[in-house]
């Protein structure tokens, strides 16, 4: 595998101007990019500023030594991680323990092999590169994921919620309004008479109506959180996080306003010959009890109810009324 040596940062810090001009000179010349300091204090700031590929760090300084700065440069990463080699004349086993335990990567003795160093610069780079790649590759992995997850969840005709989102979706809204106790509103409607649609105009033209009602739905959705989905066929469901029962049969009222203005031709309809829709509407504080199947049973019931008092309305149970302001029987 080939591996593209891109130059690294380094932060070289050594209490020792002729070893810190020395290596650096070294390190320039086969296109590093050098920072130098010469004590904790500066090792520290140069970090926090330069934001170094690789630490080159002294152990023995005046004052904290390097295994100081070494601890202090893990607690300002949070979560990152910064190769770091120790430079030292100590070479026994217990001087690598310590330098390992404070934070290192490696452990190099003075004076600094030129050979040596190269090896471990390069071996950092290739580090660094597949590093990169790695994250890179965890990114087109969850873009693609977040990709597929949309593509699940959306309905291929309309571009809507499609029943699997929207399960997820009302799940989520219940939970919500459950831990909130705030009102939640559930239509579901389907479009009258759609069967005698596609009988006249045939299945072409009965797509495009799904697909301009679908668009009407999702145009009404003001709030971010206002989701609407295709159910199936020609049914579709809003889910109204926030909206009170009253605020739900203005909401409703609304929609069909906007749906008269469309005027989508429905030769099969005896409403005009314009496309009408009829709803069933749900609205309440959900208790612990409380599930999606039964708010979608009770909006299921409602849309029945719509249905018996005409069509072209929509109808609550808690308002125990519909759009035109006709009572239940």
């Amino acid at each position: 595998m080939h591996y593209q040596a891109d130059p690294l940062k380094i932060l070289l810090v050594d209490d020792s101007l002729t070893l810190r001009k020395a290596l650096s000179n070294q390190l320039t010349e086969q296109g590093h990019q050098v920072v130098e300091a010469a004590n904790a204090q500066d090792a520290l700031l140069e970090f926090a500023k330069f934001r170094p590929d690789l630490i080159l760090l002294d152990v023995v300084m005046p004052g904290a030594d390097g295994y100081f700065v070494a601890r202090q440069i893990r607690e300002l990463e949070a979560g990152q991680w910064t190769p770091i080699i120790f430079l030292s004349a100590k070479d026994g086993d217990a001087d690598l323990w310590q330098g390992i335990e404070a934070g290192g990567d490696d452990y190099l003795t003075k004076p600094v092999s030129k050979v040596v160093l190269t090896a471990k610069l390069r071996a950092m780079q290739r580090l660094r590169t597949m590093g990169r790649r790695n994250q890179e590759i965890s990114e087109e992995l969850r873009i693609a994921n977040a990709q597929l997850r949309h593509l699940s969840q959306t309905d291929e005709l309309t571009g809507l919620l499609n029943r699997r989102g929207f399960d997820e979706c009302l799940l989520q809204e219940l939970r919500s309004a459950q831990r909130d106790q705030t009102p939640l509103t559930l239509i579901l409607c389907d479009i009258d008479y759609f069967k005698a649609f596609n009988d006249k105009l045939g299945h072409v033209q009965g797509d495009a109506c799904l697909q301009r009602v679908g668009a009407i739905l999702r145009s009404v959705c003001l709030r971010p959180r206002d989701q609407a989905a295709r159910y199936g066929g020609e049914e579709f469901t809003l889910v109204l996080p926030h909206t009170p029962k009253s605020g739900a049969m203005t909401y409703a009222r609304g929609l069909q306003a906007v749906l008269r203005q469309a005027a989508i031709t429905h030769p099969g309809s005896p409403f005009e010959a314009k496309v009408t829709l009829s709803g069933g509407i749900t609205t309440c504080v959900p208790d612990a009890a409380a599930t999606c199947e039964s708010l979608i049973l009770r909006a299921d019931e409602a849309l029945y109810a719509a249905k018996a008092l005409g069509r072209n309305r929509f109808f609550s149970f808690e308002m125990q009324a519909d759009t035109t302001g006709q009572v239940a029987p």
